[in-house]
């Protein structure tokens, strides 16, 4: 029988056993594993004689986390899995998702921090001291889950509460930060234990006199909609999706209305949208992740284009790349930044950047200026992935 002192005692060894450990994983036929760094590894508990799990332990292990949840079971069954917070004696957090796969069940353990980041810590670009000055409208964080969606918002967050002295709803999937009010007030409320969807809990929180609002994620026409209405009536409304690019977002959203409502959402979205801002986590030279980040603004030219649409010579691509002057920045420009700043390299550089033609152009110019050698480009490959990613920019 798993006790709860076993339990804790085994999520402490785990959470413990790697520098840089950012979840725990408790899988069926395999073994306990931990992820660092981006990299999954097999881990080894003294005490613990088991070299592959079998669905009697994750069984264990999942109903002992949710023993003091009991209405998550009905999630778990009805929907397939259950999220939940999780707390270990010395106070270290987790976000925990449990979910059934081929009849057994799966459990990952997302570690969280325990102290809430600053800007100037993560060091996140300059346009995030201008986000948490915005005083009305939707500000979107983009990009693919695991990717520190919810850091850099906390960061943004820590920022106002250091500034302003107004009221902060949020209404998170579970809580990841506890924020301490400083100038502002604080009111963090769960999804499952305080309000049982996001729309409803939006809708809830515009009765309780908020400056300042944080949706968790929008997952639907509903949530939307009342953000939408929140931002038009003079809130500010924090949210992310799960989309990369600015352009992908702005589709995203159009996505939840029907066409015959397109021409309207584009305008409200055109009144009310104030940054997107995408996410996501490299591989960095020496071990560790670095965050690179395209940021656009809401600027004439930036309206027109949500309005009108995105076409040849009016992107939003085009719209960041020239943007600086406005702290807009593209994936690729950041990723170019950080190559010649030497933390990232040449392949992981062109691995993860949107135009691989504009980013290798770039990196071949910092390398001619060093006197080193430049790539030997193949001219036909170039041209065929120019003309592929020309093809997906017009999709």
């Amino acid at each position: 029988m798993l006790t709860d002192i076993d339990l804790s005692n085994l999520i402490g060894d785990l959470a413990r056993s790697r520098e840089r450990v950012t979840d725990i994983l408790f899988m069926v036929n395999r073994p306990f594993q931990v992820l660092a760094d981006g990299q999954l590894h097999q881990v080894q508990i003294p005490g613990w004689s088991i070299s592959k799990l079998n669905p009697l332990h994750t069984e264990t292990i999942a109903f002992n986390l949710l023993r003091k949840n009991p209405f998550l079971f009905q999630d778990l069954v009805k929907h397939g899995s259950a999220d939940l917070s999780y707390r270990l004696p010395d106070g270290t957090r987790f976000r925990v998702n449990i979910y059934s796969q081929q009849g057994y069940y799966n459990i990952v353990m997302r570690k969280l921090p325990s102290k809430v980041p600053s800007i100037a810590e993560l060091g996140l670009p300059a346009a995030f001291y201008r986000i948490a000055r915005e005083k009305s409208g939707i500000v979107l964080v983009t990009g693919a889950t695991g990717q520190g969606k919810t850091t850099s918002l906390a960061a943004i967050l820590n920022e106002i509460n250091q500034n302003d002295p107004v009221h902060i709803v949020t209404l998170e999937d579970p809580i990841e930060f506890a924020h301490s009010p400083k100038k502002a007030a604080f009111s963090q409320r769960e999804l499952g234990t305080d309000f049982d969807t996001f729309a409803n809990g939006l809708r809830a929180a515009l009765r309780q006199a908020p400056q300042v609002i944080l949706v968790g994620e929008i997952r639907d026409r509903e949530t939307m909609e009342i953000a939408l209405m929140a931002a038009e009536t003079g809130h500010l409304v924090f949210s992310t999706l799960h989309t990369v690019g600015a352009g992908n977002t702005i589709n995203r959203i159009l996505g939840f209305f029907s066409i015959e409502e397109e021409h309207q959402i584009r305008h409200r979205l055109a009144d009310t949208l104030r940054w997107i801002v995408g996410q996501k986590l490299l591989p960095k030279v020496g071990g560790g992740r670095v965050a690179i980040f395209d940021i656009l603004y809401n600027t004439i030219r930036t309206r027109e284009t949500i309005i009108k649409g995105e076409e040849e010579g009016r992107t939003f691509y085009d719209i960041m790349r020239q943007g600086s002057p406005y702290h807009m920045q593209t994936f690729d420009q950041h990723i170019v930044e950080l190559y010649q700043q030497g933390m990232i390299t040449e392949e992981v550089a062109l691995a993860y950047c949107i135009r691989r033609d504009v980013v290798r152009r770039e990196i071949d110019n910092i390398k001619s200026a060093k006197g080193e050698k430049t790539s030997e480009l193949d001219v036909e490959k170039l041209k065929l992935e120019m003309e592929e990613e020309a093809w997906l920019r017009r999709k």
